[in-house]
């Protein structure tokens, strides 16, 4: 039985232009020494600079893993749901949305799905199992490829968050549903570095 597993991660902390941070800097390395005992096959990340430095930053710790950009992994709003499904807390977010938008991101929410949600090819270059990929990307196609594993209801990944560099894995396997092994883990972070990315205040 092939395996694919997915080990998804928000890039690290930016600034207000995008640009990652010492701090992002710090978390970035702090995921790549975590994931330096995995027999990672390759490292994937959004075209947006703060994803793609963070990707640099943690494959330092992945010596002759092969880093490429994605563009399915370019941050976007995957599912823009009808007034019937939205929460009242999300209801203001998506003024402006029209539909040429949402159509946008519903392609691009199809083209994540199609490329990386699904159990390896059966034309593996290695005689292995499974194989191990980094996924540097943003909050929302992490939580639209969470919700697919789960085979939730299209809305429901508002709310779903991701700190910066916290890990999320999923795996794909032939002939079954996908596994949702972890979600948003920061036990790679020290405490004054978890939590970034959400809200002031948000610091269980």
């Amino acid at each position: 039985m092939t395996m694919r597993r997915l080990y998804l991660a928000r890039h690290g902390a930016a600034d207000a232009f995008g640009e990652l941070t010492d701090i992002g800097r710090r978390q970035s390395g702090l995921l790549g020494e975590r994931l330096a005992g995995v027999p990672v096959d390759a490292v994937w990340h959004s075209p947006l600079p703060r994803a793609a430095a963070s990707a640099r930053e943690l494959a330092r710790h992945l010596p002759d893993v092969p880093v490429a950009e994605a563009a399915e992994l370019a941050d976007h709003v995957p599912h823009v749901p009808g007034a019937a499904e939205t929460p009242p807390s999300w209801a203001g977010f998506f003024d402006g949305y029209d539909e040429n938008e949402a159509a946008s991101g519903r392609r691009l929410a199809e083209a994540l799905v199609a490329r990386f949600a699904k159990p390896p090819g059966t034309s593996m270059e290695r005689a292995r199992p499974g194989t191990h990929e980094v996924l540097v990307t943003h909050a929302y196609p992490i939580a639209w490829l969470v919700r697919h594993a789960l085979d939730a209801p299209p809305s429901r990944w508002l709310g779903l968050n991701s700190a910066n560099t916290a890990l999320t894995v999923i795996e794909y396997r032939d002939g079954l549903p996908p596994t949702l092994v972890m979600f948003n883990d920061m036990s790679h972070l020290p405490p004054a570095l978890r939590w970034t990315g959400f809200p002031e205040g948000t610091r269980p």
